[in-house]
């Protein structure tokens, strides 16, 4: 069994990957600075024998060269996350996301410890295509267009994990996440399906931001970390990105609606134009749908729950954490 560091592992992801983790035997050390992340995420867990949870930002370059010593798998899932942080601060934006990256990444090449990044679907920017594969252009849009620094930071990240692959023969790992969701996550950062859910079991509306028919991909928390440990053991996949998500796309117009039909019909939706929601410069993608072959032909698998089967899943964690 291998001693693994997740940082960010107190987070919505990081929680569930700790979870999986320990049930399969392994040791785990989060790092965390609970800005995000939640220690009741953790509270079943937190007692695990084969748990060590250090509190701190990976900012830190000393605790962050304490938190590697020793550790065979590096998860890196911290990151300022969220369209609304993004909009609101993108100097932490790019401070958060890069220079730690930089960082973890020269101490595993000490040690020569595998390394699963965690990327997104935002690198792809406002790419046209219907579906997008891990080779397609990057399209971002001016920098005047503050949205945008999250996926030139996370672009970069990728450019510096790969650099390390080749340069130091580093087995690095990149995931491309596209709307991972699940019990745990909130709706404080943008996160459209948590909000959906909060606002109808409040008797709504269900805002809906512009006319409602962008297109995105859910998929469930659960099968995304089943697929982040594997792929990070995996011989195959070492060098190499991948989309990781759903390929079934649905409105959010549609969305809202899926969710009042499960909570309340009589639910009204409202919408609201995105300069009311995030300020005159924010500037958001119609269509973000991931081409998920890369991955199933690495692992054998890609995520299959259906968006009900979701929806019906974070109502009831919501209504019974209530």
């Amino acid at each position: 069994m291998s001693k693994c560091l997740i940082t960010g592992g107190a987070g919505f992801i990081g929680s569930h990957l700790t979870e999986l983790l320990l049930s399969q035997g392994h040791e785990v050390v989060i790092l965390d600075n609970f800005s995000t992340g939640q220690q009741n995420n953790l509270a079943h867990v937190q007692d695990h024998p084969n748990l060590k949870m250090v509190t701190g930002s990976i900012t830190d370059p000393i605790l962050l060269s304490e938190a590697v010593l020793g550790v065979d798998v590096i998860y890196h899932l911290a990151a300022a996350v969220g369209v609304k942080i993004v909009a609101d601060d993108p100097v932490r934006t790019i401070e958060t996301n890069i220079y730690p990256t930089e960082r973890l990444l020269r101490l595993a090449a000490q040690t020569g410890c595998r390394f699963f990044m965690a990327s997104t679907s935002e690198v792809y920017g406002k790419n046209p295509k219907e579906k997008w594969n891990e080779e397609e252009d990057l399209h971002f849009g001016p920098t005047s267009k503050p949205r945008w620094a999250y996926g030139c930071s996370k672009a970069i990240d990728e450019f510096l994990a790969l650099a390390h692959h080749k340069k130091y023969d580093l087995p690095v790992v990149i995931g491309r996440f596209f709307n991972v969701v699940g019990p745990r996550q909130v709706g404080n950062y943008g996160m459209v399906i948590p909000r959906f859910v909060d606002q109808a079991l409040n008797g709504g509306p269900v805002v809906v931001y512009d006319d409602g028919q962008q297109v995105r991909c859910f998929a469930h928390v659960k099968e995304i970390v089943d697929c982040i440990a594997t792929l990070t053991n995996s011989d195959a996949a070492v060098g190499n990105i991948f989309n990781i998500g759903s390929d079934q796309a649905i409105s959010i117009e549609q969305l809202a609606r899926e969710v009042i039909q499960r909570i309340d019909p009589s639910v009204k939706i409202e919408y609201v134009g995105y300069s009311d929601a995030y300020g005159k410069d924010f500037e958001d993608v119609r269509r973000r749908v991931p081409d998920v072959s890369r991955l199933e032909a690495t692992i054998g698998k890609k995520p299959q729950m259906t968006l009900g089967q979701i929806l019906d899943d974070i109502i009831e964690w919501k209504r019974s954490s209530s």
